[in-house]
């Protein structure tokens, strides 16, 4: 029997591979709006998805009340707490900057720079030749210009239509993947099948483990010492202390933990002569970093059985190389990459396991 490659002349695979790659690229093209809020749908199906099957069995296999209940699971937990935030730091960015536009505005004299050893008093000169010469003027010249054009970014800031609008996006996308899941799932696995006939199934499972890994391990442990550092901070009477939770929830997804948003806080109470208040929100904050080194490993090790180190570098490094998204993905490629190397050298299978559907 003749191969049709036989008959295939060099102009005609030159001409059919640039069909296909201009076919590729309209089509990343066409779906380039979609894909960052597809793959975050994806990422909360997958960390959901034993969830909503609990709640199908529990109701009788009935997937549209599981997936109901589910998105409205999610509704509580997640999308609704980030609009109380963001709308949070608008309020509390207002009054700030009436405050800096105000006349009344006194840059302070720090006097206590001329008590640092050495270099102290030369900085305390330094800095009031600043204030009574050209420097102060030219600093309260500009202070109104930037009060105005901070204030107008904040009010841009509480217009998030947008926002809302992919939120929405995204709560659609999960529906549909709630409820084609297997589908779905199926065809991700024959895909990796056909790229990997050895390692392909292996491939998408240390996938999934990974995803779920960081979201039990990383930004859990993250929300709930956001939340208990807020209890705290709100207790001890800290201003501003929704701004704060914020802050210790990005410090703490990025590894570094809560203490670098809270000790400046510690630090305001004692300046403050809110010395007993500033002695319990210390505590309360050492107790937090000894369940974070308790916490967080113990949800990783219960999300899947990967090495932390592996999460924890992706986690930093996916931030930085790939936004917010790369919370999912760096672990991801760091885990699939240790594991394939692992196979490679000592010619050992990729271990994989079998959900249950």
């Amino acid at each position: 029997m003749q191969n049709p490659k036989e008959n295939m002349d060099l102009s005609q695979s030159i001409l059919s591979l640039i069909f296909i790659v201009a076919i590729g690229f309209a089509s990343f093209l066409v779906m380039r709006p979609f894909i960052l809020i597809f793959s975050w749908s994806g990422m909360i199906v997958i960390i959901t998805w034993p969830i909503m099957l609990k709640i199908q069995k529990l109701f009788g296999g009935k997937r549209c009340i599981a997936i109901i209940i589910t998105m409205t699971i999610l509704l509580l937990l997640f999308i609704i707490p980030i609009v109380f935030l963001i709308n949070s730091l608008v309020e509390t960015s207002i009054p700030f900057v009436h405050w800096f536009s105000s006349n009344i505005v006194e840059f302070p004299e720090l006097i206590w720079l001329q008590d640092i050893p050495i270099i102290g008093k030369k900085f305390f000169i330094s800095y009031q030749e600043l204030l009574d010469g050209d420097g102060g003027e030219l600093l309260h010249e500009i202070k109104p210009y930037m009060a105005r054009t901070t204030e107008f970014l904040i009010i841009q800031a509480k217009n998030f239509g947008f926002f809302i609008f992919y939120l929405l996006l995204m709560l659609f996308f999960s529906v549909v993947l709630y409820w084609n899941g297997e589908k779905v799932t199926n065809s991700i696995r024959d895909l990796a099948h056909r790229v990997s006939i050895k390692h392909g199934h292996a491939i998408v499972d240390l996938s999934v483990q990974s995803v779920r890994a960081v979201a039990s391990g990383v930004l859990v442990t993250a929300i709930i010492q956001a939340v208990l550092s807020g209890i705290g901070l709100l207790i001890a009477g800290v201003p501003y202390w929704t701004l704060v939770m914020i802050l210790i929830i990005f410090s703490c997804v990025l590894q570094l933990g809560p203490l670098p948003i809270l000790i400046p806080s510690i630090v305001w109470l004692y300046w403050n002569n809110y010395s007993a208040w500033g002695t319990a929100l210390l505590v309360w904050s050492s107790l937090l970093c000894i369940l974070d080194n308790i916490m967080r490993p113990l949800l990783i090790r219960m999300g899947a059985d990967l090495p932390i180190l592996l999460i924890l570098f992706g986690v930093v490094g996916g931030l930085i190389a790939f936004g917010t998204i790369g919370l999912f993905i760096g672990p991801v490629v760091l885990v699939v990459s240790y594991r394939l190397l692992i196979s490679w050298m000592y010619g050992i299978p990729i271990p994989s396991f079998s959900e249950k559907k």
